[in-house]
C-alpha cells in the first residue's frame, strides 16, 4: 500500500447527518482522506456517506454493510448508489456483524458467517460489474439479477473480519480487511493471516488493504470516564463473535474473570473486573499528543487507514458538539505530518 491514511468514523456523535456536510469539508481541509461508516442502532451506513461523497472529494467507505440483514440486489443496489454519489471514491466494507444486531433485531440467523459473507463478495464482484447474476451459493442464491445503473468504475469491497476463518475470507475474496476492536499489539497476528490466505489464493497479499476503526474517549481521564470506557468494552466483548476474538488473540487470562462474572449476570463486577491494561490497549484516552501517538502505533504496525471513532460522555449537547470538533481538528494529520511523519 501507499501512504499511511487517516480518517474519520461516521456519523459524528452529536451533529445531525446533513451538518457532516460542513464538518466533512474541514475535516478534507485538515488532511483526513477518508470517511469510513459504522452501523449499529443509530443511523445505516449509507447514509453519512451520501453526505459526505457529495460535499468532498473525500474516500468513503462502510465499516460495515451487514450481508444477513440485507438481500443480495439490495445490497448491489445500496453500493451502486454510493459509487454513483463518489465514483471512484467508493469502498464498499461487508461483513457479518454479531448475533444481537442479525438475530435479537433483525429476526435473522446468524449461521455460517465466513460462508455468507464470501459468496456475497462473489456475488457483489459480478453485479456490480454489470452482469446478469445467476449464483447458486450455499447461504442464499439469486436468479437472473443484473443492475440496471452499474457502476462507471469497479468499487473495491472490503471484509470486516475477527479471527481465522474470516480473516482468510478477507485474503481470498477481499480487496481490503478491516478491523475492529483490536489493540495496536494485535495488528500483526490478523494482518499475518489475511496475506497469508491471499497468497495462497495467488493473489498479491501486499496489494490488501488494512483498514481499522480505532475507538478514542476525548474525556480526559477520571473515575466517571473510566467508568464509561470500561462498560462500553464490557458491552462489547460479551457478544460473542468479539469474546471469541478475544481469546484467540490471547486475552483469556486477562480478561477471564470479567466474562465470569458476566456470565453469573453480576454486570457490575464485569465491569470492575477489566484490567486497566486492556482497557488502555483498545479505548485511545489520554492527551491529544498520547492520542495521536497511540493512532500511530496502529498504523506503523500495519494498518494502512485509520478511521478515528471520536467519543465522548459529556451530557451537555453543546459541550459534546465542541469537544468532538475540537478533537478532529486537535488529532489532525497534517499536525503529525509537520512533526515529520506522513499520515
Amino acid at each position: 500500500m501507499g501512504a499511511k491514511r487517516w480518517a474519520l468514523s461516521v456519523p459524528l456523535d452529536g451533529f445531525t447527518l446533513a451538518e457532516h456536510a460542513e464538518i466533512a469539508r474541514e475535516a478534507e481541509r485538515l488532511g483526513y482522506t477518508d470517511a469510513w461508516s459504522f452501523e449499529v442502532d443509530g443511523v445505516d451506513c449509507f447514509a453519512p456517506l451520501a453526505v459526505v461523497g457529495v460535499a468532498t472529494g473525500m474516500r468513503v467507505g462502510t465499516a460495515i454493510a451487514n450481508v444477513f440483514t440485507r438481500g443480495p440486489a439490495t445490497l448491489a443496489m445500496s453500493a451502486a448508489g454510493l459509487a454513483e454519489i463518489a465514483p471512484g471514491r467508493f469502498c464498499l466494507g461487508i461483513g457479518a456483524g454479531s448475533q444481537p444486531i442479525v438475530e435479537a433485531w433483525n429476526g435473522g440467523t446468524f449461521t455460517r458467517p465466513a460462508t455468507r459473507v464470501r459468496e456475497m463478495a462473489q456475488f457483489l464482484r459480478q453485479a456490480l460489474a454489470g452482469e446478469r447474476v445467476v449464483f447458486r451459493g450455499t447461504t442464499f442464491s439469486v436468479d437472473g439479477f443484473r443492475l440496471t445503473r452499474p457502476p462507471a468504475q469497479p468499487v473495491p469491497i472490503h471484509v470486516a473480519a475477527l479471527r481465522p476463518g474470516m480473516l482468510r475470507v478477507a485474503g481470498e475474496v477481499g480487496d481490503g480487511a478491516v478491523f475492529n476492536w483490536l489493540a495496536a499489539e494485535d495488528v500483526p497476528k490478523a494482518v499475518g493471516v489475511v496475506r497469508e490466505a491471499a497468497a495462497q489464493a495467488g493473489r498479491d497479499p501486499a496489494a490488501l488493504e488494512i483498514t481499522a476503526r480505532v475507538l478514542i474517549y476525548v474525556d480526559p481521564p477520571s473515575p466517571a470516564s473510566d467508568l464509561a470506557a470500561r462498560r462500553h468494552l464490557t458491552a462489547y466483548l460479551n457478544v460473542p463473535v468479539y469474546k471469541a476474538f478475544h481469546q484467540w488473540l490471547g486475552r483469556d487470562d486477562a480478561l477471564g474473570p470479567m466474562w465470569e462474572a458476566w456470565q453469573r449476570g453480576d454486570r457490575k463486577a464485569a465491569v470492575a473486573a477489566v484490567p486497566e491494561r486492556v482497557m488502555n490497549d483498545l479505548i485511545l484516552r489520554g492527551s491529544m499528543d498520547e492520542i495521536r501517538a497511540h493512532v500511530r502505533r496502529y498504523l506503523d504496525a500495519g494498518v494502512d487507514t485509520a478511521f478515528l471513532q471520536i467519543t465522548t460522555g459529556e451530557p451537555d449537547p453543546v459541550k459534546k458538539r465542541e469537544l468532538v470538533r475540537d478533537a478532529i481538528r486537535a488529532l489532525a494529520p497534517e499536525r503529525v505530518t509537520m512533526k515529520g511523519s506522513t499520515a
